[in-house]
């Protein structure tokens, strides 16, 4: 995802749900070999952003951090839900974003004041994927991994996905395979690359295929960063193969922005994992609920 995104030197890189500061590390890694005098190495070291909120990875990012040579961490110890969106100010927006947020979650209604009444929900994701459409400054990239919850999904999803393909050009969806995040969770997730200031015309999507004699990747047999040159030679070719299609906005637009397309699967049973139900039925429990208190606020 970083080297999809490829930050240059001087550009702001922020992860709001840091973690351990994996994807930092990544970021700092990338912009070490653009460093040439010490005025570059002091750019580096200001531009370098993450908030966590749990304690004990926050620690852990701060550590992370000074072990790959930074001084000060500006990792901040928070929430990034927490602060209203509509409070944010050109000075804090940032020119990169990659992020893993965590999903599945539930927010309570202290949190859902933060984010405009069309987009308030109580699904996590949903939520920092509004935060990013909120942070990320015009021209400025974007790397998101999300669930197929977020693809599918109607609702407060729907008017999620339309904002971001009206102001975002979502050029990238590489769809990966069950068992990428196992043994944490089965439920199936995609890496989303956009840039904001120009609207989706049309988007690439690309499906990982697993390496052969596997049915799925496993916490012993894990994705390899090598299996993702197929994606890297792919990627400024733009040509439509075995695992690469590309779809129209128009067409998009037709299925009320739901982005959960293979054509390689058309008219195919699909299986799902017991979290991909969980999954289902929890997005349904939240939509049912936003809907019973949108027809309580219209009497």
């Amino acid at each position: 995802m970083v080297d999809m995104v490829n930050p240059q030197l001087g550009e702001k890189v922020l992860d709001f749900a840091c973690g351990t500061g994996g994807f930092l590390v990544c970021a700092l890694e990338h912009l070490k070999k653009q460093v040439k005098n010490i005025e570059d190495e002091k750019t580096l070291q200001e531009t370098i952003l993450g908030i966590e909120k749990k304690p004990l990875p926050y620690m852990l990012a701060v550590t992370n951090l000074i072990l790959h040579d930074i001084d000060v961490p500006k990792i901040r110890h928070d929430n990034s839900l927490a602060r209203n969106v509509r409070d944010y100010k050109p000075v804090d927006k940032v020119d990169i974003i990659v992020t893993n947020p965590p999903f599945g979650g539930i927010e309570e209604d202290g949190i859902l004041v933060n984010f405009p009444q069309q987009f308030q929900t109580k699904e996590t994701a949903d939520l920092f994927m509004v935060l990013l459409m909120y942070l990320l400054k015009d021209n400025g990239r974007a790397a998101i991994v999300l669930p197929d919850g977020f693809l599918f999904g109607e609702g407060v999803k729907t008017t999620i996905k339309e904002k971001l393909l009206e102001e975002f050009n979502l050029h990238t969806i590489v769809r990966l395979p069950n068992g990428v995040f196992a043994p944490y969770t089965d439920i199936n997730t995609n890496l989303l690359f956009l840039e904001k200031g120009k609207p989706t015309k049309e988007i690439w999507f690309f499906e990982h295929p697993l390496p052969e004699g596997y049915k799925k990747y496993t916490k012993t047999k894990p994705i390899r960063h090598e299996e993702f040159e197929l994606e890297k030679q792919w990627w400024n070719k733009r040509e439509e193969n075995q695992y690469a299609w590309k779809v129209s906005i128009e067409e998009i637009k037709s299925r009320n922005y739901n982005l959960d397309i293979n054509p390689n699967n058309k008219g195919a049973e699909i299986e799902l994992t017991k979290d991909e139900i969980i999954d289902r039925i929890e997005s349904n429990l939240i939509k049912a609920h936003e809907l019973l208190n949108f027809i309580k606020r219209s009497f």
